[in-house]
């Protein structure tokens, strides 16, 4: 049984769909090796273990070092966990009475916008559990990132009986670096030459409304009509379906100056640090309600200007408010006229930045310290 004094032994849940199954797919993987690694510098932490909830088998094939993150099958660990945090694979109501009789305890770790998904999936039909649907009510506590907070709280708290709170966010370059090793400089940007027009990137995934491409491509448009000679290409990813059949998004498009001069491209899926690398000079982009994601982090991190309105992270790249176009706009210009003359200090900047999202950073250490021994001092509910 966990007490405030005991070290915990973690486990930390993932639902893993193949035997080799990508780190960048989606971000919940690397959240929940993010979150291993940050509760490893917690001193009141004996062990931290990823739990697979699926019958995938464990083995070296998976992308993450499983010396340095050791994955078992729930199974495995069941009867090794002290704090079980559920975060990317669901316990089931017998897997969470297991968990309980043993004293243990059981935390769900939020980290997508659930309300939107639930809204949409009501909305449009889009299936999201239907009868099969299974709200675990036995929770100890309920921790989100900061980012779904203002959203998804009262979801959360409702239907999950019990108070929800924000934890710290955390991130790594460990994956963003490891995948950009082999590419020229590691992947870090590097300015083309003075006054060369620039090829501007727009990576919003499309899969609903909160992380849309449309207004970065508005974005552009403004800048376009501004400066059309500082603007080499536009290409947005994760939109081919869209560009190829959608008539709205194709009517909408072909009002655009920057589209009848042939100045856009609409793309597929594309692997982040190497589109980076390769294509990029700039990156726009625009959330609703996400005010805070892995893809600015690793844009500023290796040095590409970001434009961006994630709120939660003001003071990286370029940031405008709201869905101000006319402002994301005005700081795409200042990119074009400003950014190459600074862009070491500019990455050495966003690096110092984001140092306090990074695991071992002493203020979130000690607040997960905090929040598990709060966790472990309450009676299993």
């Amino acid at each position: 049984m966990a007490t405030p004094s005991s070290l915990l032994r973690i486990g930390i849940t993932i639902g893993l769909h193949h035997p080799a199954e990508t780190l960048w797919n989606n971000g919940i993987k690397q959240n929940a090796v993010f979150l291993a690694e940050a509760l490893k510098h917690c001193p009141n932490v004996a062990s931290v273990t990823l739990v697979n909830t699926t019958s995938i088998e464990i083995s070296d094939a998976l992308p993450w070092d499983l010396k340095r993150w050791p994955t078992r099958s729930y199974e495995q660990a069941k009867d090794s966990v002290d704090v079980m945090i559920e975060l990317g694979g669901q316990l089931d109501a017998n897997q969470t009475d297991y968990i309980k009789r043993r004293g243990g305890r059981l935390i769900s770790y939020c980290c997508g916008t659930e309300y939107v998904h639930m809204m949409e999936a009501i909305l449009f039909d889009k299936p999201a559990g239907g009868s099969n649907l299974f709200i675990n009510q036995r929770y100890d506590d309920i921790w989100m990132v900061p980012q779904v907070d203002h959203i998804s709280r009262s979801y959360f708290e409702v239907f999950r009986h019990h108070k929800a709170r924000s934890v710290p966010f955390v991130w790594s370059p460990v994956f963003i670096e490891q995948r950009s090793a082999d590419l020229p400089h590691g992947g870090v940007y590097q300015p083309r030459g003075a006054g060369q027009a620039k090829r501007l990137t727009v990576l919003e995934p499309n899969i609903n409304v909160v992380k849309f491409c449309l207004y970065p491509i508005l974005i552009a448009e403004e800048a376009f009509r501004a400066a059309p000679d500082r603007i080499e290409l536009l290409q947005v990813t994760n939109v081919l379906g869209l560009a190829e059949k959608n008539m709205d998004f194709i009517a909408l498009m072909n009002q655009l100056d920057i589209v009848r001069q042939h100045k856009a491209v609409f793309l597929g899926r594309y692997d982040t640090p190497q589109f980076l690398a390769q294509n990029t000079d700039v990156v726009v982009s625009h959330q609703w309600e996400n005010p805070l994601n892995y893809v600015y982090l690793e844009t500023c991190w290796q040095g590409y200007p970001l434009v961006h309105n994630a709120s939660l992270c003001p003071d990286l790249g370029y940031y405008y408010t709201d869905h101000n176009v006319s402002e994301g706009a005005a700081q795409l210009l200042k990119v074009f006229a400003e950014h190459d003359q600074v862009a070491n200090a500019y990455r050495l900047r966003q690096r110092e930045l984001i140092s306090r999202y990074l695991p071992g950073h002493a203020a979130m250490t000690q607040h997960y310290v905090q929040l598990l021994n709060e966790v472990v001092s309450k009676p299993a509910r």
